[in-house]
């Protein structure tokens, strides 16, 4: 007989991080949905569409994040047919932050809005489990995020091109999936300016690729300033 899994409560441990560059965001996140030592879902999006210039990312419980992001993004098409425009990346900001605020006692969610608008152009607002709304230049997110501190304060700086910020954000992703056992699967980017989303995938065996390169330069490295 198979053994029987208690599941339990499906969560996205995750890795999701936000960049501002002069003209837009770049987001990306890892894929990988867990349920205690189970992986569920390796190939998850976590890169959630409000509308044609705003996007999400999610970390948490699943469903109440998924729950979220479709009533916000029902939120902002409303606003757009009405108001005729499209919707600001700050009101999506704060409907994420009067829901994750009013159910905080039993719901588990950190959210990063990030996009483009007329207004102020590319925005990243990060959302935690509090509530609290924090606009910032680079925000993160999710159980990956704990092994980035350091990374991000070292490598982060203002003024950073849209290049840079891709693979600023990919090498990001990478780490955290070496580190985090809940992050994993592939990396999903995307870039959102007044053109709209770009998106971009890095599949698993690039990753591996990536991490042995460097592993083997630090150690040619670590050898040459023994010798």
């Amino acid at each position: 007989m198979p053994p029987k899994h208690n599941l339990g409560v499906v969560n996205d441990g995750t890795t999701i991080i936000a960049v501002e560059f002069d003209g837009g965001v770049v987001i990306a996140a890892d894929s990988r949905t867990s349920c205690r030592s189970y992986v569920c879902n390796r190939l998850a999006d976590k890169l959630t569409r409000l509308s044609d210039y705003i996007y999400c990312c999610r970390s948490g419980t699943a469903n109440q994040t998924q729950t979220m992001a479709d009533f916000v993004a029902h939120l902002l098409n409303v606003q757009e047919i009405s108001m005729g425009k499209q919707p600001l990346v700050y009101d999506a900001a704060c409907q994420f932050r009067e829901l994750i605020y009013k159910y905080r006692s039993s719901c588990v969610a950190g959210i990063i809005v990030a996009g483009w608008d007329e207004r102020q152009g590319g925005q990243v607002y990060s959302i935690p489990v509090s509530g609290f709304l924090c606009r910032e230049p680079c925000a993160l997110g999710g159980s990956g995020s704990t092994y980035l501190q350091g990374f991000v304060s070292s490598e982060h700086r203002t003024g950073m091109s849209k290049q840079d910020c891709m693979r600023f954000v990919l090498k990001a992703v990478r780490m955290a999936i070496k580190h985090d056992c809940h992050s994993g699967g592939v990396v999903r980017i995307g870039v959102i300016t007044k053109d709209g989303m770009q998106s971009h995938v890095i599949p698993e065996n690039e990753l591996q690729q990536f991490s042995f390169t460097n592993e083997m330069l630090w150690n040619l490295e670590f050898a040459a300033d023994k010798s």
